[in-house]
């Protein structure tokens, strides 16, 4: 099949399903300024966009089965994946700023940082050492070590959910204990 000029959005819809080269190079041609000129404004700088744009066309490519017409125009689609992929872009980017500042933490970058417990703390730590492993680690790691939610579930490898839902189930027991704590007196002076 010869490289034709133009197409129909309907013709070159038909041609992309089947996989047909040159559609796809007339699409990229005809495409790619608006599409990049997209992604640059997310991502924020011109490799990443480059990067970026090659990811989304080949997105466009594999999952050109996916498009429905009924849902919008190709050129619609086909903005929305390669918005998409320039937020994923910067989303992993993130990410991985993160897990590298978190694996300096880990690794010991932490040796400038001296923590002495009060005295007043040393009692709450036996409380937590009570509670079950799970929620006493959680809660050691969030009230006395420092870390966010966030990063205690990266870390753990856990949904982040589900560390909530522990670190407040263990307050919880320790507010029933530090309740227990106050009546006591009140009961032994009767």
């Amino acid at each position: 099949m010869t490289k034709k000029s133009t197409y129909t959005e309907q013709e070159l819809i038909v041609l992309l399903k089947s996989n047909n080269r040159d559609a796809f190079e007339y699409l990229y041609d005809r495409y790619s300024p608006a599409l990049f000129g997209i992604v640059i404004k997310i991502v924020k700088d011109e490799e990443k966009a480059a990067d970026t744009m090659q990811d989304a066309f080949l997105k466009i490519w594999k999952n050109m089965s996916t498009y429905e017409k009924a849902k919008g125009s190709l050129f619609t689609w086909i903005l929305n994946v390669a918005r998409n992929t320039a937020i994923d872009k910067l989303r992993l980017d993130a990410k991985e700023q993160k897990n590298i500042k978190l694996e300096n933490v880990i690794a010991g970058d932490l040796h400038a940082v001296s923590f002495t417990p009060s005295t007043s703390t040393l009692d709450l730590r036996a409380l937590v050492a009570g509670l079950i492993p799970e929620r006493k680690l959680l809660i050691e790691m969030v009230y006395f070590n420092g870390y966010t939610h966030e990063e205690a579930a990266e870390l753990l490898k856990m949904p982040l959910g589900t560390v909530k839902s522990r670190v407040r189930k263990g307050l919880q027991e320790l507010r029933q204990v530090f309740l227990m704590q106050d009546l006591r007196p009140q009961l032994t002076s009767v």
